[in-house]
């Protein structure tokens, strides 16, 4: 890495350094995956106490731009900076600003009275753009994902939502639900969810099966006898609904959870097997031959409609009022 930029600017060491390497990120001079040089070595080729260095480089991580590897050092971490289609838009950003600093030395402006202009603006900014944050709630991590996900397109840009698995560690996941503006769960484990963070504002929703489920299970032979198996007995009611609504021509259907007796019979006597999230290791004792739904679902696009949108629409128009009022 070359010497920070802007020895002379005014600017305190510790940003020089830590602008270089966000520059070098943003322009994919330093992609993921790159190693960044040790404490000492940046230290010495910046001129500059360690202690800055390594100050740097926990803001960095803390922004999610670098992450720490036990015994191997600091490496760029997959970021929106780190990608191609950020990083382009971060080069054209850059042209412009460059163009603005120039115009503010021209008019006299001294250099930290440039970057004291910059930040002054950029927070400002940014505090105004801060939106309410959402949690999607559930129990098994690529499916709340894709939860999270489809919560996310609908509500485009009026809040960030993030997926929260319920681990074991209480603790951590009753911080992340206390930050949140709003937390969406299942209806099932929303008395879970509360007594982790009581007072919160928790909506709970309904998730019907996606289109792909919806299509496997129109298609089943009507004489076919059907194996619906659910990770939870609590689920298990929705499970067998669903199944029956959207395959009622099917009268062949037997119900159970993974705990039930009897399941690894009803499986293998079954020519078609429907596993809920979770339940996937009981397709392993199917007889060859026999079909295997996954079913898969998602949050109800009328629940995300009539629940979480007027919420944020709310939201929105008590900020504009605080904002008014001030």
């Amino acid at each position: 890495m070359a010497e920070p930029p802007g020895r002379r600017s005014g600017a305190p060491v510790r940003q020089r350094v830590r602008a270089q390497i966000v520059q070098q990120i943003a322009e994919g001079l330093l992609p993921a995956g790159a190693a960044l040089p040790s404490v000492r070595e940046l230290a010495e080729a910046a001129g500059v106490a360690p202690m800055t260095v390594t100050r740097v480089y926990a803001e960095l991580k803390e922004a999610g731009l670098v992450e720490a590897r036990a015994g191997s050092g600091t490496f760029v971490a997959d970021s929106p900076l780190s990608r191609p289609g950020p990083r382009a838009a971060a080069a054209a950003l850059r042209a412009e600003v460059d163009a603005l600093v120039n115009r503010a030395l021209s008019a006299g402006l001294r250099p930290e009275d440039v970057l004291a202009l910059l930040t002054s603006r950029a927070l400002e900014r940014l505090s105004e753009r801060k939106r309410p944050s959402i949690v999607m709630v559930g129990l098994f991590a690529a499916a709340t994902e894709s939860y999270a996900a489809r919560v996310a397109a609908q509500v485009a840009d009026a809040a960030t939502v993030a997926p929260l698995v319920l681990g074991p560690d209480p603790v951590a996941d009753a911080a992340m639900l206390g930050a949140a503006d709003l937390v969406v769960t299942f209806p099932t484990i929303q008395t879970r969810v509360a007594a982790l963070v009581p007072g919160a504002r928790i909506v709970p929703i309904r998730f019907i099966p996606a289109e792909s489920t919806r299509m496997a299970l129109a298609v089943i032979d009507p004489l076919a006898r059907v194996a619906v198996v659910s990770r939870f007995a609590d689920f298990l009611p929705v499970l067998e609904l669903g199944v029956r609504r959207f395959a009622p021509h099917v009268s062949g259907v037997t119900a159970m959870d993974m705990e039930a007796p009897g399941l690894a019979h009803a499986v293998r006597e079954a020519d078609v097997v429907v596993l809920s999230t979770g339940a996937e290791a009981a397709g392993d004792l199917a007889r060859p031959g026999a079909a295997r739904i996954e079913y898969r679902h998602i949050p109800d696009p009328g629940d995300i409609e009539r629940l979480v949108l007027p919420w944020l629409r709310g939201e929105a128009e008590a900020e504009e009022r605080r904002k008014e009022a001030s």
